[in-house]
Formats: C-alpha cells, sequence, structure tokens
C-alpha cells in the first residue's frame, strides 16, 4: 500500500481525495481567486491515479520512462497543486502562494512548476498534445509509458478534442487515457449532453476508443476503469466519469453559476470536507509515493549512447552530428518549398532527432522529401492544423527537433495552439507555403495575408522567408538550433538563386542585392517573392540614371537591424514591399525598428491592401501594388 496510516485501500483513497479538496479549497481561498468546484468534482479520479496508476519518478521529472500527465482542464490547478503537495513536490507552505506574483502555482498550470511538461488553459489543447506524447512513445520511444489526460466535459465542444479523438483512435494509442469529468455544468449553464454518458460513449467508440462509464466517486469503480485501461490494447480509453462539480460541499455541489467563483463559507466548507478532524490537516496529512518504472534494457543502450547524453531524443544515433545541407548554382530557379523538403531529408540525414508533420499537403510543402527519406521520422496528420500543431508540441517534449508543415494561410487557425506552446517553452519550427497572392488562380482562400503578423506577435518567436534555396537550406538549419517558435514562410512558385552557396545566412541577417555605394537615393526592402520584382524595379530604374539600394530581409523577425538603421542614415527615404498585409508585416517591423532612430527618413509601405481575386501571379501582383511596376512608381514619387 502507499499511503500512509489508512486500514484499507478504499479508505485510503478515500482519505487521499478528502485532502485533494481540503487543499484545493484553501490555496483557493487564500488566493482570493480560482476554480474550486472544478477541483472538487474531480478528486476522487486523481486519488486513486496517484495511488497505484501514475508511474513517474519525482526527483527525475525528464526520466524518459514517466507516465506524463496532463490536466486539459487546466482551470482545475488547485487539484493539481494538491497532487503535487500529496507527492511532496511542493510544500504546504508553497501550496498556499497560489496565483500570487512570483509563485510557480500559477491560476493554470505551466512548465515553470516541473513535473508540469505543457501548459493548460486554454481549453481544448491537454488531450490533442497527450496524442503526439502517445506518438512518440508508440513508434520513437518504444517505451511502455502511460499518457493520463484530465478532460472536463465542457470543453468536448471544441472541434480540436475531435480532432485529437479521431487521430488516437486511429493511430491505435492504447497507452493514452482521457479521464472525462462529466460534471455537467459548465461556466454559464449545462453542457450539451450533460449526464447523457451513453451518447458520450457512442461517439467515442465510433471514433476508436475504448469508453469505460463509472461513478466519478466511486473510489473502487475508478480504479477498476484504469485497471481496464491498463489491460486494453489496439485503442485508447476513455474513462467517462459522472461527477458532481463541488462534491462535497453542500452549499456549492451540483449548483450552476458556480463557476470560476470561490465558495462563500470557506471555513463551513473545510469543516464539511473534515479539514479538522484529525492533526495535520493543514499540513501533508495524506503523503503519496508513485511507483517508478524501469526503462527496458533495450532502450537504455541506445540512450547511454547518444552524443550528448540526453535520455529522451528519441533518436538512435548522433543527435548533434553537423548537418551538410544541399546547395543550388547561382541563377537556377526552384521554388523555396521544394528547397525546404530537400534541406530537411539532408537534415534528417545527420541528425536522428528531427522529426517531421504535415497536414496531407505534404506533396505541395514538399515535406514528402523528407517522409520519403526518413519513413519512421515523418507523421501524417491529416488535414487537422489544430491536432498537428499540439502534436508537435507533445513529440518535442522529448527533446526531438520537430518541424511541422501546411499551408500557410491553414496555420492561423491553430493560431491559439502557437500562443500556448510559446507560453510551454516549446521548441516547434513551422513552415507554411503557399504565401500570398503571388500563389495565383487558387485564390483568395489560400493565400495568406496575414500570417507574419500572427507570427510576429509569439514571443521569442523567429519569423523567416527566404527568397531562394540556398537561404532556404540554411534557414531550415538555423531554424533547427533555435529555441522557441520558429516559422518559415515558403513560395509556390519557381525564383532564381541569387544567394551563393558559401555565403553566411543566418537568424537576423539580411543580403544586399542591388546597390549599397554613396549615391543610393531609396533603400527597398523587400522579401520573399517581392525580392525579385525589387530588383527589377531597381536596374529599371538604374537605367534612368536613379540609384537605389535593394536589400534582401529575409530575417523579418528579428530585421537586420544594423543594416536598416544603415540605410535609413544613407539614403533620402525607404520603401518596404511585401505579399502580406500592411498591418503586422515587414513595413511594421521597419517602422518599430526605426521609432527611436533620430533621423528617420520617409517610409513607404507596399503592400496587399484589397481582398484579392484569382489570377496569374503576374496579375496579382500588380493588382496589388508590389510589382516591379509599381515598385519603380513608388521610387519615382520620393525622388520626383
Amino acid at each position: 500500500m502507499n499511503l500512509v496510516g489508512a486500514s484499507t485501500r478504499t479508505q485510503a483513497r478515500q482519505e487521499l481525495a478528502r485532502q485533494l479538496r481540503v487543499d484545493a479549497v484553501r490555496c483557493t481561498a487564500r488566493a482570493g481567486s480560482g476554480h474550486p468546484t472544478s477541483s472538487l468534482s474531480a478528486a476522487d479520479l486523481m486519488a486513486v491515479l496517484l495511488d497505484g496508476y501514475l508511474t513517474m519518478d519525482l526527483d527525475s521529472p525528464g526520466d524518459p520512462a514517466n507516465d506524463h500527465l496532463i490536466f486539459s482542464k487546466g482551470h482545475a490547478s488547485p487539484l493539481y497543486y494538491a497532487m503535487l503537495k500529496a507527492a511532496g513536490v511542493i510544500s504546504d507552505e508553497e501550496l498556499l502562494t497560489y496565483r500570487q506574483f512570483g509563485s510557480r502555482l500559477e491560476g493554470h498550470p505551466t512548465p515553470r512548476l516541473p513535473p508540469t511538461e505543457v501548459a493548460t488553459g486554454s481549453l481544448g489543447q491537454g488531450l490533442p498534445i497527450g496524442v503526439g506524447i502517445a506518438l512518440a512513445g508508440r513508434r520513437l520511444d518504444h517505451i511502455p509509458y502511460r499518457v493520463w489526460v484530465l478532460c472536463g466535459d465542457s470543453e468536448l465542444a471544441e472541434g480540436s478534442m475531435w480532432e485529437a479523438f479521431q487521430h488516437a483512435g486511429w493511430a491505435h494509442l492504447d497507452k493514452l487515457t482521457a479521464i472525462v469529468d462529466v460534471n455537467r455544468l459548465g461556466q454559464t449553464g449545462e453542457t450539451m449532453l450533460g449526464w447523457d454518458l451513453d451518447s458520450y460513449a457512442r461517439r467515442l467508440e465510433a471514433f476508436g476508443w475504448h469508453p469505460i462509464v463509472i461513478d466519478g466517486h466511486d473510489v473502487e469503480s475508478i480504479a477498476a476503469a484504469y485497471d481496464r485501461a491498463l489491460q486494453t490494447e489496439d485503442r485508447p480509453t476513455a474513462v467517462l466519469a459522472r461527477t458532481l462539480k463541488g462534491r462535497g460541499v453542500s452549499s456549492v455541489e451540483d449548483q450552476p453559476g458556480q463557476h470560476g467563483k470561490l465558495i462563500a463559507d470557506g471555513d463551513t466548507a473545510l469543516a464539511e470536507l473534515g479539514a479538522g478532524a484529525r492533526p495535520g490537516a493543514g499540513e501533508n496529512a495524506v503523503q503519496i509515493r508513485l511507483p517508478v518504472r524501469a526503462l527496458p534494457a533495450e532502450r537504455v543502450a541506445v540512450l547511454e549512447g547518444s552524443a550528448d547524453g540526453s535520455a529522451h531524443n528519441g533518436a538512435t544515433g548522433n543527435a548533434r552530428t553537423e548537418s551538410h545541407g544541399p546547395t543550388w548554382v547561382l541563377g537556377d530557379r526552384i521554388a523555396t518549398r521544394q528547397a525546404y523538403g530537400h534541406a530537411l531529408a539532408a537534415l534528417g540525414d545527420h541528425r536522428a532527432d528531427v522529426v517531421a508533420l504535415d497536414a496531407e499537403v505534404s506533396n505541395s510543402t514538399y515535406a514528402q522529401t523528407f517522409a520519403a527519406a526518413h519513413p519512421e521520422r515523418f507523421f501524417e496528420m491529416f488535414i487537422a492544423e489544430q491536432q498537428m500543431v499540439a502534436a508537435g508540441v507533445g513529440l518535442q517534449i522529448g527533446g526531438r527537433r520537430v518541424f511541422a508543415s501546411t499551408f500557410a494561410a491553414f496555420l492561423t487557425r491553430a493560431h491559439d495552439f502557437i500562443r500556448m506552446a510559446a507560453i510551454s517553452g516549446a521548441d516547434l519550427a513551422l513552415v507554411g507555403s503557399h504565401a500570398g497572392v503571388s500563389i495565383g488562380e487558387d485564390g483568395p482562400s489560400q493565400m495568406a495575408l496575414e500570417d507574419i503578423a500572427m507570427m510576429r506577435a509569439i514571443p521569442g518567436s523567429v519569423v523567416l522567408q527566404p527568397s531562394d534555396a540556398n537561404q532556404t537550406a540554411r534557414l531550415v538549419e538555423a531554424m533547427a538550433e533555435h529555441r522557441g517558435i520558429g516559422y518559415l514562410r515558403t513560395l509556390r512558385n519557381p525564383s532564381p538563386v541569387r544567394t551563393p552557396p558559401a555565403e553566411e545566412v543566418r537568424i537576423g541577417g539580411s543580403r544586399l542585392v542591388h546597390g549599397g555605394s554613396p549615391q543610393d537615393r531609396v533603400t527597398i526592402l523587400a522579401t520573399g517573392v517581392t525580392v525579385d520584382e525589387a530588383d527589377r524595379a531597381a536596374r529599371e530604374l538604374a537605367a534612368d540614371g536613379i540609384a537605389v539600394r535593394v536589400i534582401d530581409c529575409y530575417s523579418i523577425k528579428p530585421l537586420d537591424s544594423e543594416e536598416v538603421r544603415r540605410a535609413a542614415d544613407q539614403t533620402e527615404a525607404l520603401i518596404t514591399v511585401e505579399d502580406h498585409r500592411p498591418e503586422g508585416g515587414l513595413g511594421e517591423a521597419v517602422l518599430t525598428e526605426l521609432a527611436s532612430h533620430s533621423a528617420r527618413p520617409p517610409v513607404t509601405l507596399l503592400a496587399v491592401h484589397q481582398v484579392p481575386t484569382s489570377g496569374t501571379s503576374a496579375e496579382l501582383l500588380a493588382f496589388a501594388g508590389i510589382d516591379a511596376a509599381a515598385i519603380a512608381r513608388a521610387v519615382r514619387d520620393l525622388v520626383g
């Protein structure tokens, strides 16, 4: 028996659940805010999980043999922190710092507090991330760890949850268990299905899951359900637990309108829960010790052979070998999306920690090149961009370098997942192809025109848009080393190779394409497809005796500050030109960089202001006013 001072296993688990409830009420009362009722409903479920089912070495939270616990219903953080206290991870004193400035115990869990691996609280994300972790265990790690995800019934209205249910069932992720706290009450009223657990079960069974319907307050039934989950093979398990929100406190139990509110009379609630019934109730009255799993011998041998000595990289060789990516001859014409595929495959040749995901457009993004070279490390995520990003977050937990690609326009629907990935401190390289009006006839639904703004707003992100194949290859390598969120914007149509293979290309860099002399009157700052247009405009202007400078801003965040400021000092005016909306793109990045510049010259922003239509690439660039002719006109207007 893991619990101390309990006469039976059932009594022990009931006592632990009582203590979890007491601590959830105590910490929220001290904080003056939080979600105690959502915590009370799931306390029995988590007490049983702690007592014998969750396998984890808490002295080594990064141990690759550990189980993974995700609170998808992150607002139940008081319960999570009460669990960590019971397991000895935090003290009672720290528990009572909940929600205070500087405390590791934030309103919703974040990785600031180990063993927390991902940030949760934006509902509908914990289970999709769990799918990624379970995929890693099944296909890469070959370690029998389990992934336990506590879900709320309200979040089952999120489409991302059903993306996760569908993928997990299709992939036969039998080490994944979703524990659904069906307490019936959401924030403003009853959920769609209320306590109709049979309907939940039928839906999940149709998605390839093994549903188990139980009383979520009967610890013996909970234990039996977990036992069945452990024994189930070839499909994931969903424990559908009927619970009462606010369980154990009569003033709020099963009462609407209590979500996210303090219990009015905390002392009475604690007395009702039995907080004063035994000595030490405000301390660790119950202490749990989690079981520990040993790594299989064959995995120990593999992990001990890794180059950097890190255990959990899922690799079978040197994970940090220097790569030698592809190069192209000056003057070749190749699409940057195609260069991405070749560069990623080459990176995979030299780094066994590199994995790739794609949202069922790999023949367009050219992730298929990596898939052909490294099928065991390629994950087809289908048309489910939220699940793709979430799976990437799950896969990178083991130290892998994850690249995830789709059409740039469709990454926007996963913005909340990208935002939360940054809060989680995830290392994730996102690649968006078919950007801007230059894609042509497919029309505006396929044209990413907001993606740069979206990605620039992510904390710690880098935003890159190479204009040719050699730049692309070097930037893929740079993204593999970047810590945080990286975004690479690739183009559909071929572009000429201008960058010599040996030239340095780096995050935060730029490239001088044309000019650079003291006679330059205007600097054109271009990126991606507009670099070619700017170069053609510069040559046309030169024929008329107007000297201009063209800078290829392949790194949009961070900008090449030195080069931008030099251009501001040495030329009369700046023009930014981009196949993107004016809001949040290159132009605003340049203006931000020069906001404090003492003598900022005039800055003209050429960007896509209108909603485009179908047409050829040339027609649409002209329509948007970002082709060579429009750039030349803008320069002439500036110089008179």
